[in-house]
């Protein structure tokens, strides 16, 4: 294939990922479905051998730029959430009920029933717990369609925009959306240390040597740490930005988006030299930022450029990932895999999230609170991307495991479901919704 022809293919898939989100807004189709197709077709076209994506060879590149892609799109879902948390006030907490519920009993839920399938079909234990953890997380990269649009800011009343979205933030009254945010922005995090036992299973053998140490480190020291972190660094870039003595270095007032990018590097390096979790960190450092002068119009800046690096990021991973499944990636898929992925999408992932949203569950009236229409949405809507990819990529990296090429065959065979079936009813199913909350409010 000639240097022109890649140009070619390079243009016009960009140019679809500026275009596609406005084009199928009114359909039922995503614009992930439809890159990913592409790839998919491209990698179809007699490509040179040296472009055959074999994820054991690209494994290093794999795990940079889907760590930075992951990056991107939690420091923009921090920004996104227009919810805030006052973690003094108890009513702020239970605003969060939903987002807690998946995270502290679908999220291990769903680990659980993916390793113990795993381990049903023949995985040895660590690989089993492996890709239970690296298909849990709900992910912040191609779950866009069911997220939260972005940050909403009052105006003056002599403000002119058309925005139809002044005044009541959209998560405010809107649980499904901000249910699965929030979870997608911290769940990505806390599979790490799920990912870590897998790698010391496989490594160390019998949990009784490294367990007790992984559970007060890896699973409580780093998250908390992680937390700190962010918050810190989000809060001290927040009073430069919009309080600082000096005009020069108040880029509020100057509208420079930059610093959340300047923001989610700065703090993922530092998380990462502490011992925390970066994820974490970045998710916390984006939330502390929003909550800083909330409704100033700065946070839309910052959102915009992340939004679009994130866009462009992912065109990459889904077009590499098509081609992938193209050339070679898919082959070591078998019965097994076919029986987890579809389990995963259809079965396991809502049954937790319904488990964890209806047990006890909190009035659908009060904020936090999911009617049975919603908790049926938030738990089905589990969407599994480029953190799966992350993960696996990670771990094969930290130690080797027989079963990798499998592994990775069964993790892009599951993003393919989750995108195809995700991507097509997301749409109808949030119109529904919406269609439904407004009945029910009039």
């Amino acid at each position: 294939m000639s240097i022109n022809l890649i140009y070619l293919i390079a243009g016009a898939a960009m140019f679809l990922a500026a275009v596609l989100p406005t084009v199928l807004d009114r359909y039922a189709v995503s614009a992930a479905m439809v890159l990913l197709v592409l790839g998919m077709g491209i990698g179809l076209l007699p490509l040179p051998e040296g472009m055959r994506l074999d994820p054991l060879v690209t494994r290093a590149q794999v795990e940079r730029i889907t760590e930075f892609t992951i990056l991107v799109a939690l420091m923009g879902v921090g920004l996104a959430i227009d919810r805030s948390f006052e973690w003094r006030r108890r009513s702020a907490w239970a605003s969060w009920s939903s987002t807690w519920r998946l995270l502290a009993i679908a999220m291990p839920l769903t680990i659980a029933s993916v390793a113990l399938l795993g381990w049903w079909v023949g995985l040895a234990p660590a690989a089993a717990l492996l890709l239970g953890a690296a298909l849990s997380p709900t992910d912040p990269v191609l779950a866009s369609d069911v997220q939260v649009e972005g940050p909403r800011v009052e105006t003056d009343e002599t403000d002119d925009s058309d925005d139809e979205a002044l005044g009541e933030p959209v998560d405010e009254k809107d649980d499904v959306r901000f249910s699965l945010t929030s979870e997608a922005g911290l769940n990505d995090g806390l599979a790490f240390p799920f990912v870590t036992a897998a790698v010391l299973l496989a490594s160390a053998g019998s949990a009784g040597s490294w367990v007790a140490g992984w559970f007060a480190w890896d699973l409580v020291g780093k998250v908390v740490v992680g937390v700190i972190v962010g918050v810190a660094v989000g809060w001290g870039l927040a009073r430069i930005a919009f309080r600082s003595p000096r005009r020069s270095l108040r880029l509020a007032e100057q509208g420079e988006p930059l610093l959340a990018l300047a923001a989610l590097v700065m703090t993922y390096g530092v998380s990462q030299l502490v011992g925390g979790y970066g994820f974490v960190s970045v998710f916390a450092c984006g939330l502390t930022l929003r909550a800083a002068e909330r409704n100033h119009h700065y946070h839309r800046s910052m959102h915009e450029v992340v939004q679009r690096l994130e866009r462009l990021l992912t065109l990459i991973i889904l077009l590499m990932l098509g081609m992938a499944m193209t050339k070679g990636v898919l082959d070591e898929l078998d019965w097994r895999g076919v029986l987890i992925a579809l389990s995963l999408v259809f079965v396991l992932r809502p049954l937790a999230g319904w488990v964890s949203l209806r047990v006890r569950a909190r009035g659908s009236d009060l904020p936090g609170g999911l009617g049975r229409h919603e908790a049926l949405a938030t738990a089905f809507f589990g969407v599994r991307g480029v953190g799966s990819l992350y993960y696996l990529a990670f771990a094969a990296g930290e130690h080797s495991f027989p079963e990798e090429r499998w592994l990775w065959s069964t993790t892009a065979f599951t993003i393919l479901v989750s995108v195809m079936v995700h991507g097509v009813l997301a749409t109808p199913v949030m119109r529904y919704l919406d269609r439904h909350r407004d009945a029910v409010a009039s």
